[in-house]
């Protein structure tokens, strides 16, 4: 285990020999060609509008918002779904929240299709994840409830079936994020679900009621400290359309109860195991080691990962993984609540990690903020990842203070500088950025295939963001679908390594990430100024490696396993 005391002796002597203002985060910026980051919503026809509680006087008001990015019909574009949530009054009263499913018309716009789906009324929807529990190729969703979670089964006609409780996956706890991914390499997609407080509508706590319903001297609502924990699930899927709840025996369940929010799986080791990271809100993160047998061992102190440089717990909400560095090995980044900071864990190799944060220069401008939806994603498609935090606080009552953090604030841009350190560019992507809002989710894909990744944003009160990436024209790019030829053809867990103008990247397929969120199931890589990609190497998830050369950039291309680049038309499933 690496030593607390010495992380935290390494940390304040770095912030006193190297004191970073914002200003000059800033001012590293102002060099470079930012591309604005533009709000479109009003032209996409989507009239979503997130529920709102305006005292939030409980706490499960406000942590909602999360945001599904989901080709369902396998046409080539990407669709979205919005997770809604009621009151705690309407809930009592037995009304209900619409989520929504809006349909990619292929030209800006979108159209609901709820109804005609059938996933309109999931429960008290907090995110989820898409999955595959058939390996049919149509991405299912699994979305995570206060009460008993939903898993809509793509019909390949486009609508879902609920099939919750044939799957037995509903957990019936407060869950708030959720990843699939094949931990057991089996063939089959797995689920894990985070949960978070022991929250009970005929057992509310009392808002201001405690000395842990109080911030800075006001009554706020109570939780998650001095709230019992809920505890968190490991289904595995056994093949046949049922899952077995494996929580206990590969000890996932949590017995102590930490307050989970999001989870993700990723090979951090490179090994071709999927590990699992949970981000816990005021308690230490977990990082659940697979050690190749169908077993894990939990070790998030000796990676480095549990706690930050300082050895404090903090209020992680979201995560993002990402290569940021070009080294092959995957960090990990995750949100904070104010006061505390965002934390980038630099992955050192064999499952160890050090805390970066200050270093990289991601962690001076979060303080003040309470972070949630996250994305590493390369917004200039200069081949280095950028990193994007939507913020919000979770007490309207901070307005009341004359001092202190909003309610509602901006989002933060770190733009990659490609030694390590990131400059902030909050201010340059063009005004929706600055714009203060109370943000959730975030999840990141390229809306409109032009080749630049988009955020589409959940807000807890009110309508979402659908924030369009006018981009640099002057990089180049590639995006890559692929298809497994075994197991799941949607390729969870595949592993992605390019090639191009002599830098290398990798990327990963990954189910469930940002904050109760899912991201564009295909890999974007952008490619500066090289000509061509000289090598694409895949990992698939049944283990075999293929390498692909000399791709033309500024295209789609559909990789299946076993043939190499196909038409796409090749790779949908076909209509049931």
């Amino acid at each position: 285990m690496k030593s607390l005391r010495a992380i935290t002796v390494a940390t304040l002597l770095f912030c006193l020999i190297h004191p970073t203002t914002a200003q000059e985060n800033k001012e590293a910026c102002t060099a470079r060609k930012i591309p604005q980051l533009t709000n479109v919503l009003a032209k996409t026809g989507i009239k979503f509008a997130h529920t709102s509680a305006p005292e939030k006087k409980y706490i499960i008001e406000s942590m909602s918002g999360g945001v599904l990015l989901v080709d369902f019909d396998m046409d080539g574009w990407q669709d979205i779904y919005f997770t809604n949530a009621p009151t705690v009054d309407m809930s009592i009263k037995g009304q209900k929240s619409k989520s929504a499913l809006y349909k990619n018309n292929r030209d800006g716009t979108f159209t609901d299709i709820t109804d005609a789906a059938g996933v309109g009324f999931p429960g008290y929807a907090m995110g989820g994840a898409v999955t595959d529990v058939n390996n049919d190729g149509w991405p299912d969703l699994y979305i995570t409830c206060l009460g008993g979670n939903v898993l809509y089964r793509n019909n390949g006609d486009g609508t879902f079936s609920d099939a919750t409780k044939q799957a037995g996956v509903a957990d019936g706890r407060w869950s708030a994020g959720a990843a699939s991914a094949d931990y057991d390499n089996d063939g089959f997609l797995d689920v894990i679900v985070a949960n978070y407080v022991d929250f009970k509508m005929n057992d509310l706590p009392v808002f201001g009621s405690m000395p842990t319903c109080k911030f800075r001297g006001i009554d706020v609502q109570c939780g998650p400290r001095g709230l019992k924990g809920a505890g968190d699930s490991l289904f595995r899927n056994k093949g046949d359309g049922t899952f077995e709840d494996v929580s206990k025996q590969l000890k996932f369940d949590d017995p102590n109860g930490f307050y989970g929010m999001q989870p993700v799986w990723s090979s951090l080791a490179n090994n071709g195991l999927q590990d699992a990271y949970v981000a816990n809100d005021s308690t230490a993160n977990f990082f659940y080691r697979n050690d190749g047998d169908g077993k894990f061992s939990e070790i998030g102190l000796e990676s480095g990962t549990a706690v930050s440089g300082d050895g404090s717990e903090q209020g992680s909400m979201g995560v993002a993984i990402g290569d940021y560095l070009h080294t092959g090995n995957l960090a990990i980044f995750t949100t904070n609540f104010v006061d505390e900071y965002n934390t980038l864990y630099r992955n050192d190799g064999n499952h160890n990690f050090t805390d970066v944060s200050f270093s990289s220069k991601v962690a001076q401008n979060s303080r003040p903020l309470v972070g949630w939806g996250t994305g590493f994603f390369d917004l200039d498609n200069d081949t280095w990842l950028d990193l994007l935090v939507v913020n919000g606080h979770v007490y309207p009552q901070m307005d009341n203070i004359s001092s202190g953090a909003r309610y509602r604030q901006p989002k933060l841009l770190h733009m990659n500088l490609g030694n390590g350190t990131f400059c902030d560019a909050s201010q340059q992507a063009g005004t929706a950025l600055q714009e203060p809002h109370v943000s959730r989710g975030a999840a990141f894909g390229d809306l409109d295939n032009d080749g630049d990744i988009d955020v589409v944003i959940g807000e807890l009160d009110g309508v979402p963001m659908i924030l369009q990436n006018e981009g640099d024209k002057t990089n180049r790019w590639i995006s890559l679908e692929l298809s497994a030829a075994k197991g799941s053809p949607l390729s969870i867990g595949a592993r992605v390594k390019i090639t191009a103008g002599g830098i290398s990247q990798v990327e990963e397929i990954r189910s469930g990430s940002s904050y109760l969120s899912q991201n564009d199931l295909r890999r974007h890589f952008g490619l500066g100024k090289a000509a061509k990609v000289d090598s694409v190497e895949i990992r698939w998830p049944s283990g075999k490696i293929e390498t692909i050369r000399d791709l033309a950039p500024g295209k789609f291309y559909a990789i299946k396993e076993g043939t190499g680049v196909v038409e796409r038309e090749s790779i949908r499933p076909k209509k049931k």
